[in-house]
């Protein structure tokens, strides 16, 4: 690519402001010149309130990158590749697998690149236990992710509507990260989830799972860990054992810390993004995302307590 793509980013909430923009700013190649927001502007780039009026009126644009809530990011992923514009998905992609899999067929139409990002695939050490793992025998994996979501998000209505994911929203980090470094498909054989009586998204979850040679995958997903914050996969293999802490940012084996790379996993998206435009390829991987929804098919549903997150 020989020059600057141009971006429109649409949603300019936390994860628009705290990640994206500065990524943006750091990516040689990329070059912010649109953002769609009803309620937000970012300067010294033009505001549109909405995608519609965005692609209409930002000529420049060659690429929309999509930071609202799930529940509407097909429709605007579509009017985008419709447009002939790249796109770059937020995790989770959607809110189901079908919309995610007609939008994949969409950009092959269009010829233009989809990119279903996941962000914690792109943590320091998530490569380095994959490459570890390569091979290896897996007698069992478990999952312990907790955090608090007063802390992570507060008075976001939208993630505990059906479609908000509720504790699936951190949750899918783990299944990213799981799907990423196992080598085999993983199987959910059974889940139950913890919903607040005043809430439609679970608020915890418990997730049975299998290799497809039959090791055992258990993960835990919890929303109401105060104090520190857990995020944990370890895995006991017939060589040893891997514990990928801190949502992948550090690893062990047996117990000895690992070298992992240098933090940084929204820039290194936006340059796999990029190489992906000049390329001409799309990359769109529903596994995270199909556990999740397996999870909501066949899951058992416990009611809990009332839950009020501000």
């Amino acid at each position: 690519m020989t020059s600057a793509l141009h971006i429109g980013l649409v949603g300019l909430g936390k994860i628009a402001r705290d990640q994206h923009l500065p990524a943006i700013a750091g990516t040689a190649r990329a070059r912010l010149v649109a953002v769609a927001s009803r309620n937000a502007t970012a300067e010294g780039v033009a505001h549109y309130p909405d995608i519609d009026t965005l692609l209409a009126g930002a000529s420049a644009v060659d690429a929309v990158v999509l930071c609202q809530p799930p529940q509407v990011r097909y429709d605007a992923a579509r009017r985008a590749l419709m447009a002939g514009k790249h796109v770059f998905l937020e995790k989770p992609p959607g809110t189901t697998v079908s919309e995610v899999e007609a939008l994949a067929a969409l950009a092959q139409a269009q010829g233009v690149s989809l990119f279903a990002s996941w962000h914690s695939r792109y943590a320091p050490a998530v490569e380095p236990a994959r490459a570890w793992l390569h091979g290896q025998a897996l007698r069992r994996v478990s999952i312990s992710w907790k955090e608090d979501v007063r802390h992570w998000h507060p008075g976001q209505a939208w993630i505990w509507q059906a479609g908000g994911f509720g504790v699936f929203d951190p949750g899918i980090n783990a299944l990213s990260i799981l799907t990423r470094i196992v080598d085999e498909p993983i199987v959910l054989a059974e889940a139950a989830m913890e919903v607040p009586a005043n809430r439609e998204a679970p608020i915890a979850a418990r997730l049975r799972m299998n290799t497809a040679s039959g090791a055992p995958v258990d993960a835990v997903f919890d929303w109401r860990q105060t104090g520190p914050q857990t995020w944990d996969i370890a895995v006991e293999t017939a060589s040893g054992h891997l514990l990928l802490s801190h949502g992948g940012s550090r690893l062990s084996v047996d117990g000895v810390a690992q070298a992992a790379g240098a933090e940084g996993e929204y820039p290194a998206m936006y340059r796999h993004f990029l190489d992906l435009v000049e390329q001409g390829r799309s990359d769109v991987d529903v596994r995270p995302l199909q556990l999740v929804a397996d999870a909501f098919l066949c899951g058992r549903r416990q009611p809990s307590e009332p839950f009020a997150d501000c």
